[in-house]
């Protein structure tokens, strides 16, 4: 509401207009001083104080004289008195989901928004949803708008009764006083909504002194794009980029902007540039005006007040009425339209804005109220022709033009009746496109389309969508005025369709080619528009006889008077088997000829209601309508199509080809091909059969042909005449056989859909879509599919990729017909074979019979004469004795085929004439004519079917023969009343057997050699590849996959084990290492070679990536620090933040091989277009040559090393080196290593640490070489091409994992090298956990060879790099450990991750060995106790850190205490004193089952190391226990040297352990944790998923519909994306939510990508349906959404609208890509496989 600062001010004013004798004067001299004092300022005021003082000195007052009291009191008043709408009227936003009811909604045209979908029945019932385009509003609570369920539980009005407006809700006086401001108001508005720059200010609002003061206004148009806009700005207007940005942007979204304020003169020169540069750039200048200040100043206040126009209209029903009564009253001038027409007329000279404020003012008045939106409707009709052509002539988008609104008028069903009545809408739209299209008529009075422009001509189409509207519903009751108005729009209509009667007529081409592509879109395009149109008007002729009659008389008579093409030759007789026609020649190969005949089709479609409604009676003589005539044009039509078909019209170019395929194919064939064949079927019907033979033949200029007076010698004419041959017979099946359509047989729509289902699904299974696609389509969009899919299809539910398929049903496949009439070519060819497969499959024999159609209604009975007539016998004798004379140049086998179906089709027609009827009643003798005519020279047709049977060029139709031949005699025996004698079955029994066993054979014998041959094409292959080094070619796409292995070769790992032998991963019985020989072959060359250390390098393709899989802070990603100390990379965090993953598809290669092969793809890639979205070449990426996996690196193979393992001195060894003393010669040789190295930075207590320690075990001093005494070894040795491959792997783990320049002497190279190793485990064991998978044995190949490739490189690092540089690092991870040897920053027990610190510490350990001049490594004994006591240690540390980061622990047990139990709480109990904290009162199970959970996934990826990098077998009970199996734990510590009661270890290293663990736990850092001070992480940690989406997708979209963009509050088109990893909701694609990174601007969810996933994210575009996979900021790829439709497909856009479903396997196998890294692969992938012409930004998303 207005400001109430001033209330009294307002009021005031409100009381002088009152009682002012003329209201529009005071009115308009108050605003005449007021609105320029607050709007285009020279010093423009903040929106904030704009709009406060417009409320405060504008909006107060007016609402005070329209309340005639304080208006907050009168609304109290008024909210009291009424109630909410019945009518939602909410206003769609561009790209809104709205909803439609396929099973209530009168038209596809009703829909509701979210909220009210959300709330009414019609969500359990069939909807379909679909984004708005924008203007349209929700038709909640409009009773015409739904059969059932008007209203949402929101609009209920509580009964049944339609919406009552009644005027007394307002006080009379209140009502007058709305009326009077109103008017006022309202005029103003329109007077300045339609302004034209040269009109002056009306007196009343003449400022008293007029300034130098002008804008220069430039407006949007469509012509010019961003890019234009800007340069000219800058060029005009002395303005910067971002300035011309900031306008262009503006103008888009309003429809203009005020670039520059000046003096007139100032403004002029402007204008004078802006259009002399914009002209250079477009043949159109940009649209300037110049407008004084004060206009300028007004026209913002009208916007204003439209915005308040509606606030008040929502306010009361009588507001509403008010404002429709003044709106729509008429101008005193009576040549002068009332004020909304005066809107509508100028609409298309309107802005943007200013449109947008109209239309929404219609919106929340005319169409909200039945009354008023009728007389609006009239007023539209009235005035919409002139409203069309302006659309026509405006180049904006039709959302945005006042025709718009037809659909919201024309689609209401009384509306619509009404508008007929009393102003013939009809001929008002038909008028309207016949005007439009008046400059495309030619002399003849027929359109030709030549040179026409295509944008016109598509907003002309939009008229046509008018027309649909007004036909959607027919009426069920008939008014006298309503059929007179209906049938004179009808004559209109048909005044139309003479236009395109026999337009663009087309003529064969001879000698040359042509020149030039005749124009053909634009006359098809006009049929596609008009399709639904005649569907429909036929049907609203078909629901009154009387209009049906008058239809009819009205179309034959239009068809009379169309001329075109007439015949130019007079009648002739043609004499044929002893019979004779009269016709008038016509060649359709020499005379010119039309595929566009709408007349002779809706004449055919009207006849054959007249006979399906039983009209017919009442047609005045019927006979003489000339059907030989009518069929004329239509059956040329067909011998054109036929012509084109047998490459006849070759030289008449593509176009023709185009016109022939839309003429058959679904989008036209009803109301084209269809219609044709009904014509074809009607004549022959009414004509003698074989005169209506004869005229086929002529048309097809066969008849010559057939009577055998036409020889010839020349194989183009004889191939022309086989071919037309073949489209002559095909046309027969089709007239005698097509009867599927309801009057011409007693069938239904429904029998119809059905058959065309199974006739598709007889090609191939097929998706639900497809077969939409597939099917003719009704006016509501509707094809009847799901009514009839589940009786004819059964349905296959899709996998985790693909979709749903339906399949045919076995019982329905009698109705299968090979030459189904809307097959194309290739369809009926895939049929064909696909059905023969089956038969053969199921031990049939090869014979597509025809099936047995339904019976012809009595009108049209007469056309089985066809196929029994003299002709007809003549025509297939003919074709026949051709093929029995084995000419081969004479016929084809497609042409016997039709022969043989034609005659097969005969013979079913007879067998079921005989069966239902006497024989004395049955005329069709066929089978009585094939067996006597001709017999007597041997030639007759069953004598000829006898002769091609043993024809071998016939092989494939004898099972076609020998069914026929069975015809025969079952037709003979059903006319001799007698059953077919045994021989007749034993003849055709025997044969079918032995043609079986022949068949099997050779089958076996093809099966050979194909096997044969492919051998030995294998071996070529594998010579190829041998070639690779030498000639550099990249064949590795053709390189079959059977040719390679695709991992090592390793010896089989379950063989039984020896006595003896020990399943421990290190310690004193620790087992052996199994010997290991690996093969492997090189994928690019072939070459075989085993893994040997000093061998030439074997490497795996490799993709190192950073990672957040496993995060448990999702969103922080902490920065590195410059040296590597006292953080990441040295110390995980606990939280593991982000990680370093690198995963390999397992295919491996000579490191030779791979150098050449980059190299290649390096110079290869560099000239592809738009490569770079592909492979990054400057990061070293490349596609696996095998799987087109995408790669980063390689891994070097290490092979195991041998081990022979003393049992004898490792007993010996531990008894002297228990964990205190090993301590002590820890720190001895750390503390000697500081000293040699001159290390000064340990901390103060560092100094006193060697002693402190030595006091703790005090063994006496150990010596700073006494490490060496418990064995030493020489260190392996590697080959220069491993090693140099271990630099390349570490380099990439290094540069990727920090994100940092490659430097291989960086220190923190070991570091990344330990930590991928570390992640990559933890990875894995996190998988395995998710699919509840045993620990071992369920990896795949490329899994496990590249698991044990990573740990043996990363254990190879301390070869590589300096001594120095990994003793130190072990120092300050052993720190942790040992608080004796910590530095000032080392972290606390809480503060790391101990897997990644046992890998490090156990890879880095040997480094202690390292002898100045002298390499050692540590034997097999020393570094099974170095691994077991760093082991223990890290175990007890994680130990500690589980239990105090514990705060659920689970319910204890009633069993009596055990030992385990004991101990735990022993141990709680100690942790509890040295922590300060009281002791919780605790049971001792509880604690022990809490912590074992708690350490378990610790413990599984030490496994996975251990086993990977000794390489000893682990327990049978890990192969085979899954994640929940109780002895997993046990199979765990038996391992991994543990004991079964994990806390016996601190009672076993009580000496060692617990000071220890008093200075664990007395950590600073501790403490502030057990204070809540700072966050610590639970274990187990979290296992990361998904986010949980709902089932219903429709949730999602309420969830986008509610979303607001946090930077933009506009109600512009939105792109809501939800990321999948955390759930957040992001505007992606809009310039709001860009921001910078790395100087970069970037979308929403790039940004967000970079803090979520380290760069990778996985997004869903909500609105779209559709998974956004990224990985950079340059890469990324749609990915098929997780919801699929109850047909099992995806629906990416929301195309077909059907209600979604969640797919949990989808979204599982989604789970699994992201969890195992495989987004950028997948990317990769997809980007390989389309060809990318243009680069999308995916930086911008």
């Amino acid at each position: 509401m207005a400001d109430r600062e001033k209330p009294s001010e307002g009021l005031q004013l409100s009381q002088d207009w009152l009682g002012a004798s003329d209201l529009r004067a005071e009115l308009l001299q108050y605003l005449k001083d007021q609105v320029p004092q607050i709007f285009c300022l020279k010093k423009e005021l903040s929106p904030e104080e704009e709009e406060e003082l417009t409320l405060r000195r504008l909006l107060h007052p007016l609402e005070g004289f329209l309340f005639g009291e304080d208006p907050q009191a009168a609304l109290e008043k008024l909210k009291q008195g009424s109630s909410s709408s019945q009518l939602c009227g909410r206003v769609f936003k561009e790209g809104e989901t709205v909803y439609s009811c396929r099973d209530c909604a009168i038209d596809p045209t009703c829909v509701l928004c979210m909220d009210c979908f959300q709330d009414s029945v019609h969500k359990s019932h069939r909807y379909k949803m679909h984004a708005s385009s924008g203007g349209g509003f929700c038709d909640c609570g409009d009773v015409e708008a739904w059969k059932i369920g008007p209203y949402c539980s929101k609009h209920d009005p509580g009964a049944a009764a339609a919406m009552v407006t009644n005027e007394s809700v307002l006080e009379p006086e209140m009502y007058e006083r709305a009326e009077k401001l109103f008017r006022v108001l309202l005029r103003y508005v329109t007077d300045f909504l339609v302004w034209d720059e040269n009109l002056d200010l009306a007196a009343e609002l003449q400022p008293q002194v007029k300034d130098n003061a002008y804008y220069c206004v430039l407006y949007n148009d469509e012509h010019h794009s961003y890019d234009h806009v800007i340069y000219t700005l800058q060029r005009s207007v002395n303005c910067n980029q971002a300035e011309a940005q900031t306008h262009t942007t503006l103008i888009d979204k309003e429809g203009r902007r005020a670039v520059k304020r000046g003096t007139l003169r100032s403004c002029q020169q402007a204008k004078e540039l802006i259009r002399s540069n914009s002209e250079h750039i477009s043949l159109q200048p940009l649209r300037v005006e110049i407008l004084h200040a004060t206009v300028m100043a007004h026209q913002t206040f009208a916007l204003r007040l439209g915005s308040w126009f509606q606030k008040i209209i929502g306010y009361s029903v009588g507001f509403r009425q008010a404002f429709c009564q003044v709106a729509l009253e008429p101008h005193t001038d009576r040549d002068r339209p009332c004020l909304i027409s005066t809107l509508m007329l100028h609409d298309a000279r309107m802005y943007k804005g200013a449109r947008k404020i109209v239309h929404e003012l219609i919106f929340c008045s005319m169409l909200m109220d039945s009354e008023f939106k009728r007389l609006f409707a009239i007023e539209f009709t009235k005035h919409y022709k002139q409203l069309q052509k302006d659309f026509i002539n405006d180049d904006h988008e039709r959302s945005i033009s006042i025709t718009a609104l037809s659909v919201q008028i024309f689609t209401v069903p009384t509306l619509a009746r009404q508008l007929i009545e009393e102003c013939n809408v009809i001929k008002v739209i038909v008028d309207t496109v016949l005007e439009m299209l008046r400059e495309h008529l030619d002399e003849s009075n027929r359109f030709l389309f030549l040179g026409y422009n295509s944008d016109k001509f598509s907003r002309i189409h939009v008229i046509f969508q008018d027309l649909r509207y007004i036909l959607i519903s027919k009426p069920s009751v008939w008014t006298e005025e309503l059929r007179g108005q209906f049938l004179e729009g009808f004559r209109i209509f048909l005044g139309f369709l003479k236009c395109m009667q026999g337009m663009e007529e087309v003529k064969r081409q001879l000698g040359q080619h042509i020149a030039v592509e005749p124009e053909w879109e634009a006359g098809f395009t006009l049929q596609i528009q008009l399709r639904h149109i005649l569907a429909m008007f036929q049907d609203w002729c078909s629901s009154d006889d009387e209009i049906m009659l008058q239809a009819f008389k009205e179309c034959h008579a239009a068809l009379i008077e169309c001329n075109n093409q007439p015949f130019h030759k007079e009648a002739t007789d043609f004499y044929m088997c002893k019979h004779i026609l009269r016709a008038r020649p016509y060649k359709v190969s020499q005379e010119p000829v039309s595929i566009h005949l709408p007349i002779s089709r809706l004449l055919a479609g009207l006849y054959v209601l007249l006979w399906k409604t039983g009209a017919i009676e009442r047609l005045d003589n019927p006979e003489r309508y000339d059907f030989v005539q009518l069929a004329e044009h239509p059956l040329r039509c067909v011998v054109l199509a036929a012509q084109v078909t047998a490459e006849m019209w070759r030289r008449n170019g593509l176009s023709l080809v185009s016109q022939v395929y839309y003429y058959q194919d679904v989008k036209c064939r009803e109301e084209m091909y269809d219609k044709d064949i009904i014509m074809l079927q009607i004549a022959a019907s009414k004509m003698d059969p074989n005169h209506f033979l004869m005229l086929i033949l002529l048309r097809f200029e066969l008849f010559d042909y057939f009577n055998g007076s036409c020889v010839s010698k020349n194989q183009d004419e004889l191939t022309q005449w086989n071919r037309l041959t073949e489209e002559m017979l095909f046309l027969l099946i089709a007239v005698f056989g097509e009867r599927y359509v309801p009057g011409i047989s007693q069938v239904t729509k429904e029998d119809v859909t059905m058959r065309e289902v199974i006739h598709l699904l007889c090609i191939e299974p097929m998706a639900h879509s497809t077969l939409v696609k597939n099917l003719p389509e009704n006016e509501n969009h509707e094809t009847g599919l799901e009514g009839v899919i589940t009786k004819v299809a059964t349905f296959r539910k899709p996998g985790v990729s693909g979709h749903g398929l339906y399949e045919v049903k076995k019982e329905r496949l009698v109705d299968f017909n090979p030459f189904f009439y809307h097959y194309s070519r290739s369809q009926r060819s895939k049929a064909e074979e696909s059905q023969k497969k089956r038969r053969s499959q199921e031990s049939n024999d090869k014979a597509l019979r025809p099936p047995v159609p339904p019976p012809f209604s009595p009108s049209f009975s007469r056309i089985v004469h066809l196929l029994c007539c003299d002709v007809v016998v003549h025509i297939l004798r003919h074709v026949l004795q051709r093929a029995a004379e084995d000419r081969p140049t004479h016929w084809t086998e497609a042409m016997i085929q039709r022969a043989l179906h034609l005659i097969g089709q005969a013979l079913v027609e007879e067998r079921t004439q005989l069966e239902n009827s006497s024989v004395e009643d049955v005329a069709f003798d066929f089978s009585l004519k094939a067996r006597a005519v001709g017999s007597e020279h041997g030639k007759s047709l069953f004598l000829l079917l006898s002769k091609i049977k043993a024809l071998p060029s016939l092989e494939a139709q004898k099972d076609l023969v020998k069914w026929l031949l069975q015809m025969f005699e079952i037709v003979k025996c059903l006319r001799e009343k007698s059953s077919p004698t045994v021989s007749v079955s034993m003849d055709t029994t025997k044969p079918e057997e032995n043609t079986q066993d022949k068949e099997k054979a050779e089958r076996k014998r093809k099966a050979e050699a194909a096997k044969l041959h492919r051998q030995k094409i294998m071996a070529q292959m594998s010579a190829m590849q041998k070639n690779f080094i030498e000639s550099n070619k990249m064949l590795y796409d053709n390189m079959p996959e059977t040719g390679t292995q695709e991992g090592p070769v390793t010896s089989s790992e379950s063989s039984a084990m020896e006595q003896g032998e020990l399943c421990i991963a290190f310690g004193p019985l620790r087992g052996p290492t199994p010997a290991e020989r690996e093969v492997l072959t090189c994928i690019l060359c072939q070459e075989e070679q085993e893994v040997l250390p000093l061998a030439p390098a074997m490497v795996l393709t490799a993709c190192v990536q950073r990672s957040t899989v496993l995060t448990q802070c999702r969103g922080r990603i902490p920065a590195n620090r410059a040296d590597g100390t006292g953080t990441y990379p040295l110390f995980m965090p606990p939280d593991l933040a982000v990680g370093t993953h690198t995963g390999s598809c397992g295919h491996v290669m000579h490191a030779t091989c791979w150098q050449k092969y980059f190299e290649a793809v390096q110079n290869t890639t560099r000239n592809r277009l738009h490569a770079e979205l592909i492979v990054d070449l400057e990061n070293g990426e490349y596609l696996c040559p095998l799987c087109k996996s995408l790669c980063n690196t390689v891994v070097p193979l290490i092979p195991l090393e041998p081990l022979t393992f003393n049992y004898e001195n490792a007993e010996i060894v531990g008894q002297h080196l228990t964990l205190p003393r090993w301590i002590q010669v820890l720190n001895a040789r750390i503390k000697g290593l500081k000293s040699v190295t001159q290390d000064n930075d340990f901390n103060a207590d560092g100094g006193s640490g060697s002693s402190g320690t030595t006091g703790l075990f005090g063994d006496g001093q150990p010596d700073f070489r006494s490490i060496l005494a418990y064995g030493v070894q020489e260190p392996r040795k590697f080959s220069d091409g491993i090693a140099e491959m271990l630099v390349v792997c570490a380099t990439t783990v290094h540069r990727v994992g920090l994100k940092t320049a490659p430097n291989e002497l960086c220190p923190r190279v070991p570091l990344m090298a330990w930590n991928t190793c570390a992640f990559t485990i933890q990875a894995i064991e996190n998988i395995l956990q998710e699919d509840n998978k045993p620990l071992f044995g369920s990896l795949q190949n490329r899994q496990i060879a590249g698991l044990k490739a990573i740990v043996q490189f990363a254990a190879s690092q301390r070869l590589k790099s300096s001594q120095g540089v990994i003793q130190r690092h072990f120092a300050d991870m052993i720190g942790v450990l040992l608080p004796g040897l910590s530095r000032k920053n080392t972290p606390s027990v809480l503060d790391v991750d101990f897997f990644h610190l046992l890998v490090g510490l156990v890879l880095s350990v040997p480094s202690l060995y390292q002898e100045e001049g002298i390499d050692l490594q540590p034997s097999a004994v020393s570094s099974a106790f170095n691994n077991m006591y760093i082991f223990h240690l890290v175990t007890m540390a994680h130990i500690l850190q589980v239990l105090l980061t514990s705060t659920d622990f689970p319910a204890a047990g009633d069993g009596e205490e055990t030992e385990e139990a004991r101990s735990a709480a022993e141990l709680y109990s100690t942790v509890s004193q040295h922590t300060g904290r009281s002791i919780p009162d605790l049971p001792g199970d509880s604690l022990a089952q809490r912590v074992k959970a708690g350490i378990e996934p610790f413990l599984r990826c030490a496994a996975l190391f251990f086993n990977c990098l000794t390489g000893v077998h682990p327990p049978e009970e890990l192969f085979s226990a899954s994640v929940t199996s109780p002895g997993q734990m046990e199979a765990l510590c038996s391992y991994l040297a543990l004991p079964f009661n994990i806390f016996q270890l601190f009672q076993d290293y009580r000496e060692a352990v617990f000071p220890l663990l008093q200075r664990w736990c007395g950590s600073p850092a501790i403490t502030k944790a057990l204070h809540g001070k700072v966050q610590t992480i639970r274990y187990p940690r979290r296992r990361n998923r998904l986010i949980e989406l709902p089932e219903d997708y429709s949730a999602l979209l309420n969830k986008a519909s509610h979303f607001q963009c946090p930077k933009s509050a506009i109600d512009e088109r939105k792109h809501p994306t939800l990321c999948l990893v955390c759930g957040a909701m992001l505007c992606s694609q809009s310039s709001c939510c860009l921001s910078q990174l790395d100087g970069e601007d970037v979308g929403a969810c790039t940004a967000h990508a970079a803090t979520c996933g380290a760069g990778v994210g996985m997004f869903l575009r909500i609105r779209e349906c559709e998974i956004v996979l990224m990985a950079s900021r340059t890469r990324g790829s749609t990915y098929p959404a997780p919801y699929l439709d109850d047909y099992g497909e995806t629906d990416p856009h929301l195309g077909r609208g059907n209600p979604l479903h969640l797919c949990p396997e989808r979204y599982r196998k989604l789970n699994q890509l992201w969890q195992q890294h495989c987004i950028l692969e997948e990317i990769a992938r997809s980007l390989e496989v389309v060809n990318v012409m243009f680069a999308f930004e995916w930086q911008l998303v």
